[in-house]
């Protein structure tokens, strides 16, 4: 269900004088609508459409809002009526399709109005009207006090400049005034259709006037009529008992509301002085943890002082324990150069004593042959005996030289070389 939010009137949901101000609108464009070809531009919820199509050859409603184009489909079903949703600076229509075109509380709304007084123009037949209203900004801002501006507004105008914008398209603006008045009826109470009105002659006051209305057209206008619209509830005092009387029921709900906001009020005080004790004993609680941070953050700065101390003698000491670590490495590999040097040279001398001893070795294996000879031989070979002594004796002494040498004790030391 659609809900009044103050952006469009919906019937059932605002008081009668409300509706019967947009009604009244309405009931004066009814006059000029009989037979044509109607738009309603910004038709809000539909009430005013279906109004217009009971005299009309056939109406055209459009809104932007798509809630409202379905709302008025579902309430105002008429067969010469027609819903649609599209924009009123945009009008989705050929040129010359419409006699009349009606736009209550519209123009305020639309912030490029002035394409959609051109848009108007377009589609208006050459005979074509446009009924056009608006709320005096005077008057309005001045009545909705400290509610301040309506939220829906983009442009309120005054009388002066209304007039104005509709002349500059418009050649032909006929300009009438929307007021509440007082008045009194003499209905008979057998139904009539006969109606006699009289409006005392007054002097009229555009800025004082609730809303503007304007007629606008090509063509010159024959006559502006004063119209008097009187709505179905028209026993006004009765009415105004009536919204009293309910506006009684509201105060006293609303007192009642008030005396339960008091009391209320006072429950809160209440807690509000406990929450005040509890505040302050935390605040007390508060300023000795601050004091106890404050002493913690001192010892921390002390601590953190020491702290740095150390670090610096620690870099100092990783600085020297790296600059002796970097002397033992210096010194470790001298060593294993040292090392590398000394087995090169215990190998190249393992290599000359094998072959030394080999060559021993090979001289010992001929001596012993040579000694068997000699055996076999001595006897025959006594001549030789002495030079053969002699040489053994010369074999004997390079032996011992063999022995003797430090290089065969080393190799004996070290596992190598043949045991003499």
């Amino acid at each position: 269900m659609a809900e009044f939010t103050g952006e469009r009137l919906i019937p059932g949901e605002v008081d009668v004088d409300l509706l019967n101000e947009h009604m009244a609108r309405y009931h004066f464009a009814v006059r000029l609508a009989r037979g044509k070809r109607v738009l309603d531009a910004g038709c809000g919820a539909g009430y005013g459409s279906a109004e217009l199509a009971d005299v009309a050859e056939r109406v055209t409603a459009i809104d932007i809002a798509a809630e409202a184009v379905e709302f008025a489909r579902a309430h105002y079903a008429l067969p010469n009526l027609a819903f649609e949703q599209a924009s009123c600076t945009q009008l989705p229509y050929g040129d010359g399709a419409f006699d009349l075109v009606v736009a209550f509380e519209v123009i305020e709304h639309l912030e490029n109005w002035r394409d959609f007084l051109k848009e108007v123009r377009r589609v208006l037949a050459p005979a074509g009207q446009l009924i056009v209203s608006t709320p005096n900004r005077l008057y309005y801002t001045e009545s909705r006090g400290t509610h301040g501006a309506n939220p829906f507004h983009v442009h309120e105008f005054d009388f002066d400049e209304f007039t104005s914008e509709l002349g500059q398209v418009f050649p032909y603006v006929s300009m009438f005034l929307e007021n509440h008045v007082e008045g009194v009826t003499f209905q008979p109470h057998e139904a009539g259709h006969t109606v006699e009105a009289r409006v005392d002659a007054a002097e009229p006051v555009p800025d004082e006037s609730h809303f503007f209305i304007a007629v606008c057209a090509h063509r010159p206008q024959i006559g502006n009529p004063t119209f008097l619209y009187v709505p179905r509830v028209a026993n006004v005092l009765r009415e105004r008992e009536r919204h009293i009387g309910k506006l009684e029921g509201e105060l006293a709900t609303k007192d009642h509301w008030l005396d339960k906001a008091l009391a209320d009020l006072a429950e809160f005080d209440r807690e509000h002085q406990k929450l005040l004790v509890m505040f302050r004993e935390q605040k007390e609680e508060l300023e000795r943890s601050n004091r106890w941070a404050e002493e913690l953050n001192a010892a921390l700065a002390d601590r953190g002082a020491r702290i740095d101390a150390l670090q610096e003698e620690l870099a100092r000491d990783q600085e020297n324990a790296r600059q002796v670590v970097a002397a033992y490495n210096a010194k470790i590999s001298a060593l294993e150069q040292e090392n590398r040097e000394k087995t090169k040279w215990a190998l190249d001398t393992e290599a000359h004593l094998t072959a030394e001893i080999r060559k021993i070795a090979d001289a010992l294996t001929k001596t012993a042959a040579t000694l068997e000879q000699t055996e076999r031989d001595l006897q025959e070979r006594s001549v030789w005996a002495l030079r053969l002594e002699e040489e053994k004796r010369q074999l004997e002494d390079q032996l011992a030289m063999v022995r003797a040498s430090r290089w065969v004790r080393l190799g004996r030391k070290v596992g190598l070389g043949p045991a003499l």
